[in-house]
């Protein structure tokens, strides 16, 4: 276990490293491609949000939600990648999606400094910015 501090402008240089940024967007892409078909279904998103906990916990606290609303709030952030409404995600729409949350991240965070305790193993995006942000310090050193 680590710790990692970012901030927005640590989150912005990851997507703006393009080459970087869509690296890590296609292999989390192909990780979530559960039948190798190219496309991400409503229940391969479905499975990875449900992996990640985002609306099942609260400040790591877990929370009651019924299973009506939670499908519908499913459905909403599914709707929100499938840009041209087609029942699947393309690996586009993926990129395009991950691209806009990343960079709403990024405001959010602003110039005020998160830490944030990490496994060594961690794939989220936000650990992948700041080990980017950390290999530029090490080079320029």
């Amino acid at each position: 276990m680590g710790v990692i501090i970012i901030d927005g402008s640590t989150v912005r240089a990851f997507v703006n490293d393009e080459a970087q940024f869509k690296t890590s967007v296609d292999a989390q892409f192909d990780s979530l491609d559960a039948n190798n078909d190219g496309v991400l279904s409503r229940s391969e998103m479905r499975k990875a949000f449900e992996s990640m906990r985002l609306l099942e916990a609260h400040f790591g606290v877990d929370t009651a939600l019924p299973a009506e609303e939670l499908t519908r709030l499913y459905d909403s952030v599914f709707l929100s990648f499938d840009e041209d409404h087609n029942g699947t995600v393309d690996l586009e729409e993926f990129r395009s999606e991950m691209k806009k949350i990343m960079l709403a991240i990024a405001d959010g965070l602003g110039s005020s400094p998160i830490q944030m305790a990490v496994e060594d193993d961690d794939q989220s995006f936000l650990k992948k910015a700041a080990d980017l942000e950390a290999a530029k310090i090490s080079e320029s050193s």
